[in-house]
């Protein structure tokens, strides 16, 4: 188990919002922490699920993928900045492209249980299963033509896995690797959410600019959002409010409210964006719904993946080496 402790402290949409252009000298702020990596970061992910202790955070590489959990002084007195510590890093054939906790992951009952899925460039999705002891078990699943480029767990139980790929189909398979539904899409599908307070429900987001909203029981679409444009990169259903969706379009933000990116798991009103994964220079800017410009603007040299925590307003992005996180006032 390795501790790296780090102290550094540097229809039709209702909203538009155009992601303005900020020079890095006048508006670019340095990560509120940062924690070192062994190599580069594609993908980073906090856990959305309470695992009854430390936020569950993993990040893949180019082989590997690394878990551990992260503490912060805004949280706990007795931490200078952020700690990380390292519970297990996993073999990974391949460059890891997107993951996905699960909410069976859990550290405070005996025995431990680790469990996420990846998807990499073979059109595999991988279940990972540990107890952080001596069983660690990885599950295959094969069916996607194509690139897959978003995958998610069912909340409640975690027994089911929602992925969406290039090839212009959503699939969902239970844990043994059976493929129990498809879900013939337009596009490629690129967002996939699967919201806790509406488990039957699944939010699919298509390249072409379309949001679809399958009932589960029937494998019918009941409701459809239109972007107005495309492409649509990516697509994220507002956790703590089932009435608010968001997606980057080009440079806009898109955000609807269904009564009439990521968003923060703390404060429906917080979101944030990033720049292309992989350039040299990407800004990460959070928004906030009453604002009509960014609360904050973060820089960082070639960032790739977002996640927030689940009860700070903090968010992570990857990078050459290193984890950066950024503290975002209330």
């Amino acid at each position: 188990m390795q501790v790296v402790k780090s102290n550094q402290r540097v229809n039709t949409p209702d909203i538009n919002i155009t992601n303005n252009t900020f020079s890095m000298e006048d508006s670019g702020r340095g990560a509120s922490y940062t924690v070192p990596c062994d190599d580069y970061v594609h993908v980073v992910e906090f856990s959305p699920f309470d695992s009854g202790s430390a936020a569950l955070l993993a990040y893949g590489g180019n082989q590997y993928v690394v878990v551990g959990t992260c503490r912060f002084q805004e949280e706990d007195m007795e931490v200078e900045g952020v700690e990380f510590t390292t519970l297990r890093v996993f073999h990974h054939a391949l460059r890891v492209d997107c993951l996905a906790w699960s909410p069976e992951s859990r550290l405070d009952k005996l025995p431990q249980l680790i469990r996420f899925c990846t998807a990499a460039a073979d059109r595999k999705v991988r279940l990972l299963t540990s107890d952080l002891q001596n069983q660690h078990e990885v599950k295959v699943m094969e069916g996607h033509t194509s690139y897959i480029n978003h995958l998610v767990f069912e909340p409640t139980e975690g027994k089911q896995i929602a992925s969406v790929s290039d090839d212009h189909t959503c699939r969902v398979w239970d844990l043994e690797g059976n493929e129990t539904t498809t879900f013939r899409l337009r596009s490629p599908g690129v967002s996939v959410c699967w919201h806790p307070e509406d488990a039957f429900k699944l939010m699919v987001a298509e390249k072409k600019g379309t949001i679809r909203f399958y009932d589960l029981v029937t494998q019918q679409a009941i409701l459809s959002l239109d972007c107005g444009q495309s492409p649509l990169m990516s697509a994220d259903w507002c956790l703590s409010n089932t009435i608010k969706v968001g997606a980057v379009t080009g440079s806009d933000w898109v955000i609807w409210d269904i009564t009439r990116s990521r968003w923060s798991r703390v404060n429906e009103n917080l979101f944030s964006t990033t720049g292309c994964p992989g350039k040299i220079s990407s800004q990460l800017l959070v928004h906030h719904l009453g604002h009509p410009q960014p609360v904050m603007i973060g820089s960082a040299t070639v960032g790739a993946g977002l996640s927030w925590h689940r009860s700070l307003p903090l968010c992570v992005i990857g990078g050459d080496r290193k984890l950066s996180f950024w503290m975002t006032e209330m």
